[in-house]
């Protein structure tokens, strides 16, 4: 075996799998690549909607006859169950694929066990290869079915001081046009986008996606504890995309489509108890675009998985910074992150990072 071909097939099958970000959900993005006994790609595929055929049923119909006898490289262990689809591990070995590769094992008790089936039908099978980039890859859905609630990205834009605004609430624009663009990418990608009271009052979002071709909108959620920030004809009321609006349970309200949950005892909704509202409702990611104090609440409740953000060459000096309160007192307690990529988007420098020990 070549290992550097491998390699280089697992990679176009990661490439593959990203072109599904945004449409699979409850599903995870999964690429797969199919090469011939000799070794050449005869084959691609990824998943492209939920419900639809998976990535190895899309590479094998590429592949035909010249399957037989080759390889599957796949990004997430082949399912090996029934659901809206067939099993894609009894697909590859009906195909006469001999070998599997595939990078992450699916961590989803009701389609594991697929490389055990492809085992037993005198298939060779690995698993590992290119696994960081494939869990990259897949994050979002990975995080959701491990912790059984939504993947949390948190998303700002700040000054180089880390002010949101300025002393007089101005705010537009603080990040680059490049970068705003950028943003509307992250809510593609994205199931559902949050935003808190304040920013429901000041700016009047209107959260759909822009600009981004075949995007499936995100369902947009406005927590607004007392019902009092989104008022009827409010943009994010219109017919762009769904909405929901989460109060607290004893909030006086007439507006449609709202969620009660329980407060927190600091204040505010119950993070966790969002979530498991939007968990149940199909949401596997979640963009928080929310302001300091919503960021807070979500990071004091141990919510957020990743951080994205976007800082301006700008200074300030005075304003509300990016983050409020969250409970941290002393520097030993301080959230560490973890950088996964810096990039230049227009004049902005944009950071990803994860949290710690998440």
């Amino acid at each position: 075996m070549d290992r550097q071909a491998d390699i280089t097939a697992m990679r176009r099958a990661v490439e593959l799998a990203a072109r599904g970000l945004g449409a699979t959900s409850p599903n995870p993005v999964v690429g797969c690549v199919v090469t011939d006994a000799s070794g050449h790609v005869v084959g691609e595929g990824w998943h492209q909607r939920a419900g639809g055929p998976h990535a190895e049923v899309h590479a094998l119909r590429a592949a035909g006859v010249l399957a037989r006898g080759g390889t599957a490289f796949v990004t997430l262990e082949p399912c090996n169950h029934t659901g809206r689809t067939g099993p894609c591990a009894q697909a590859l070995i009906e195909a006469g694929i001999s070998r599997v590769v595939y990078a992450v094992a699916d961590p989803n008790p009701q389609a594991t066990g697929g490389a055990d089936t492809l085992r037993a039908a005198g298939i060779e099978v690995g698993q590992g290869l290119l696994e960081d980039e494939a869990e990259a890859g897949n994050l979002a859905w990975l995080t959701s079915v491990r912790t059984g609630r939504p993947f949390v990205r948190w998303k700002y834009a700040a000054t180089l001081d880390g002010r949101i605004a300025a002393a007089d609430g101005t705010s537009r624009w603080i990040s680059s046009a490049d970068s705003r663009a950028d943003v509307h990418r992250l809510r593609a990608e994205a199931d559902a986008v949050v935003v808190g009271s304040g920013t429901a009052r000041a700016d009047d979002p209107h959260l759909a996606v822009r600009g981004v071709e075949g995007a499936v909108q995100p369902l947009r959620v406005v927590v607004d504890t007392e019902a009092s920030a989104v008022k009827p004809g409010a943009r994010v009321l219109d017919d762009a995309a769904p909405t929901l609006i989460a109060v607290a349970e004893d909030a006086d309200t007439a507006l449609p489509d709202v969620v009660r949950l329980p407060r927190a005892a600091a204040g505010g909704l119950s993070v966790p108890a969002l979530l498991d509202a939007l968990h149940a409702r199909g949401v596997r990611s979640v963009l928080l675009e929310g302001g300091p104090t919503l960021a807070a609440a979500f990071l004091a409740a141990g919510a957020v998985d990743q951080v994205v953000g976007y800082l301006a060459p700008v200074l300030l000096g005075a304003g509300p910074n990016a983050l409020a309160d969250a409970g941290i007192t002393t520097l030993t307690d301080a959230l560490r992150l973890h950088v996964t990529d810096t990039a230049r988007v227009g004049t902005d420098l944009r950071i990803t990072a994860t949290i710690q020990g998440a």
